[in-house]
């Protein structure tokens, strides 16, 4: 049993890095796309921030993901390392094809699909559920709203300023907004894999109660860190040149949205996707200057590729199981 948990906290350390790896567009698409930062000085930067968030805004989201999903008594080891497998799948298709989705709610997707296969229905706690579906919605509209109100805002206030002056400015405002986003990037993200490793340890019968160790959060948010530091160009190109086109005020006013509504989503613990948060800020920025300056065409796709997450990495989670259950649960 312990070879067994010890390679599935591997395999969440993989999906951490993944989701990293994945999401990395979402902290420095806008920072890359407006030449603030190159690429490679942009990822750094942004994986710096993931790590040390490690050290702040507690672990509510940990706690949801780990034990208020799924009834912990109703599952095993097998169930969790589906989960996983369902999550990385679908990470690693929607990566192939450029799409920014969700590795929050791929994890979540595979994690309760597996569930399902192993107890039924009833191994699904509806209430830890409802705050995260109904973010997939909210989450977007607030940074678009909150990026909308602070690019006018902006407008307003050096509306007398040249152009020139204004992005000379902001293009150091960015790397504190990019830092923002970074930090509220690896507090959210990387508290989901606490949140399994935690579940398994309390599942196998390695802890007793569900509190996260301390060697959990470090790891994990060293792995996030890590993938975040090896990240795609793809997802950049999609969300950084697709959507709207940027200028270092208008990354500013996006990061800034995007940082503040993870940071209100982590406090309440609610496990909330980067991804559709900056996308949300990117369009609100985009509006701001007319509604056909943002590509509602490539939005469209973006948003459903969103909704497909959880129930196609439930679909994988679910076979993966059943997949096990004939091979190794006999």
């Amino acid at each position: 049993m312990t070879a067994l948990v010890v390679f599935i906290i591997a395999v969440a350390l993989v999906f951490d890095f993944l989701n990293g790896f994945h999401d990395s567009a979402n902290s420095i698409a806008t920072v890359v796309s407006t030449r603030v930062l190159s690429p490679r000085k942009a990822v750094a930067w942004a994986a710096f921030f993931n790590f040390i968030a490690a050290f702040f805004f507690g672990l509510k989201v940990a706690d949801t993901l780990g034990k208020g999903l799924v009834e912990l008594g109703a599952i095993n080891v097998y169930v969790i390392l589906s989960g996983l497998f369902g999550a990385i799948a679908w990470d690693l298709v929607t990566w192939y094809y450029g799409l920014p989705t969700s590795s929050s709610h791929a994890l979540m997707g595979g994690y309760g699909g597996a569930a399902i296969a192993k107890a039924g229905f009833s191994a699904i706690l509806y209430k830890g559920w409802t705050g995260t579906v109904l973010f997939i919605v909210v989450a977007p509209l607030m940074g678009l709203v909150v990026a909308f109100i602070l690019m006018t805002a902006v407008t307003w206030l050096f509306h007398k300023k040249s152009s020139t002056g204004v992005n000379k400015a902001f293009r150091r405002l960015q790397l504190v907004s990019a830092a923002f986003l970074s930090l509220g990037h690896g507090t959210n993200d990387a508290q989901k894999t606490m949140g399994v490793i935690t579940g398994l340890l309390v599942t196998s019968g390695f802890l007793h109660t569900f509190n996260v160790p301390f060697w959990v959060i470090i790891v994990c948010n060293f792995s996030i860190a890590l993938g975040t530091l090896f990240g795609g160009w793809r997802i950049v190109k999609t969300m950084g040149q697709k959507i709207t086109r940027l200028r270092p005020v208008d990354g500013f006013c996006a990061e800034t949205a995007g940082g503040i509504t993870l940071l209100i989503a982590t406090f309440a613990g609610i496990p909330v996707s980067t991804t559709h948060t900056i996308n949300g800020g990117i369009m609100g920025v985009g509006a701001t200057k007319r509604v056909s300056a943002v590509r509602w065409g490539v939005a469209g796709n973006i948003v459903i590729s969103w909704l497909l997450t959880i129930p196609m990495a439930a679909v994988i989670g679910a076979t993966a199981y059943k997949i096990v259950s004939l091979f190794i649960l006999k």
